[in-house]
C-alpha cells in the first residue's frame, strides 16, 4: 500500500487535539456539577446526563476524522498496467542568431533582438503549453542547423536553448532559405502534416527565395508562424570586443553605419504562403498565445505510446467509514433515557 498524497496524513494530527478539546469539555461540565454538591448523588438526580455516550461519540467523531485523513491521503493498493498515448503536433523554432539580432531596439529596455527572441522560445517550451507537443531548434545566420532535433523532453530544449548565441554560427548574413530548408527536412519525412515552423527573426534575407522555400515547404505539409523582432525604422547594429563592452558599431564598405530594420513584408509573404500567419514581437507576447491557439486547431498525431504501471485508488473505503461514523454519531443521543418504573402497592 501507498499513499498518493502523504502530506494530508498530518490530518491525523487532528485526533489528539479534538480528544483534549473533549477531555477539557467533560472536565469542566463534572467541574461545574460538583459545585452543586456530592457528584455520585447528582449524576442520580440528573436528568438522562450520560459522560459515556458523550465520550463514545467524541471517539466516532475521532474515528471519522482518522478515516477521513486517510482517504484525503489517497491509499493505492494494487496496480495494473495501462497503455499511456501522447499526442500533437512537432513545432520545430527556427531562431535567428546573425549579426543584426543583436540590434538594441525591442522594448522595454532597450534589449537586443536575440535577447528577445529567446525569452519567447523559453515562454514557449513550457508543459503547461507545449501539452504533449514535440519541440525543435533550429539556429541560422549565413546558413542554418538543427541546434534541438525533435523531442518530447522540454528540459533538454531549455539547455539548447541557453547556449545559442549570436556566435554560434561563424558564416555571415542571414539565409532565410536555409533556415526554412533545414527546418523541413527536421519534420517527419513520411507525413504532410501535424507539422508548424516558428520563426523568430528581423527578416532581413540577403540570400536565395525564402518564399519559394516556403512554398516547397508547404508541400511538405509545413505551417510556418513567423514573428518579427526589432522595428521597421531600424537600429544600427553594435559591435563589442571580448570583455563585451560595445566599442563601435557596424560599418559598410564606404564607412558609413549599418541600419538594421525588420523586413516585415517579407516574413509576412512567407508566413502567407503556407497558410500561415506574422506576428510582431510585443512585451506582452500575447502572440505566443495566438500562435500556440492556431496550432491546437491542428490535426493532432500519436506521438507516444508506452505501458504504464499505475496503482489502484483505494480511497472510497476510508471515505465510506468516515461517513458511517459521523451518520451513527448523528443517531446517538448525549442523554439517557430514564424509565419510569411503576410501584406496585
Amino acid at each position: 500500500m501507498r499513499f498518493f498524497q502523504p502530506l494530508y496524513l498530518l490530518g491525523l494530527l487532528l485526533i489528539p487535539i479534538i480528544g483534549g478539546f473533549f477531555w477539557w469539555a467533560m472536565a469542566r461540565k463534572k467541574k461545574a456539577l460538583a459545585r452543586f454538591g456530592d457528584m455520585p448523588l447528582i449524576m442520580r438526580a440528573a436528568s438522562g446526563i450520560s459522560f459515556s455516550r458523550q465520550a463514545g461519540k467524541a471517539v466516532m467523531l475521532m474515528t471519522a476524522v482518522l478515516f477521513l485523513t486517510l482517504a484525503a491521503a489517497k491509499p493505492q493498493i494494487g496496480t495494473h498496467m495501462e497503455m499511456i498515448k501522447r499526442e500533437g503536433v512537432d513545432i520545430i523554432v527556427a531562431v535567428d542568431v546573425s549579426r543584426s539580432m543583436e540590434a538594441m531596439d525591442v522594448q522595454p529596455g532597450p534589449t537586443s533582438r536575440l535577447f528577445k527572441a529567446k525569452q519567447e522560445i523559453r515562454s514557449l517550451i513550457n508543459p503547461d503549453r507545449l501539452k504533449g507537443d514535440r519541440i525543435g531548434l533550429v539556429a541560422f545566420a549565413g546558413e542554418a542547423f538543427v541546434q534541438c532535433p525533435l523531442t518530447l523532453d522540454y528540459s533538454a530544449a531549455r539547455i539548447f536553448l541557453d547556449v545559442i548565441e549570436v556566435e554560434l554560427i561563424p558564416a555571415p548574413g542571414t539565409d532565410l532559405d536555409a533556415a526554412i530548408a533545414t527546418a523541413t527536412k527536421a519534420f517527419d519525412q513520411q507525413e504532410r502534416k501535424h507539422k508548424a515552423l516558428l520563426m523568430l527573426t528581423d527578416g532581413e534575407g540577403h540570400v536565395g527565395d525564402p518564399v519559394l522555400a516556403a512554398k516547397q515547404a508547404r508541400e511538405q505539409g509545413v505551417k510556418i508562424y513567423a514573428i518579427g523582432i526589432g522595428n521597421s525604422e531600424g537600429e544600427p547594429i553594435p559591435i563589442y570586443n571580448k570583455r563585451g563592452e560595445r566599442i563601435g558599431f557596424k560599418k559598410d564598405e564606404e564607412g558609413n553605419v549599418v541600419i538594421s530594420k525588420t523586413d516585415e513584408s517579407t516574413l509576412q509573404k512567407i508566413a502567407m504562403a503556407t497558410g500561415g500567419k506574422y506576428y510582431r514581437a510585443s512585451p506582452s507576447e500575447l502572440e505566443l498565445d495566438q500562435i500556440y491557439d492556431d496550432i491546437s486547431g491542428m490535426e493532432k498525431k500519436e506521438l507516444e505510446g508506452r505501458l504504464s504501471l499505475q496503482y489502484d485508488d483505494r480511497y472510497q473505503w476510508p471515505l465510506a467509514l468516515a461517513l458511517l461514523f459521523i451518520i451513527w454519531e448523528l443517531f446517538i443521543p448525549e442523554r439517557v433515557r430514564k424509565m419510569k418504573r411503576s410501584v406496585e402497592v
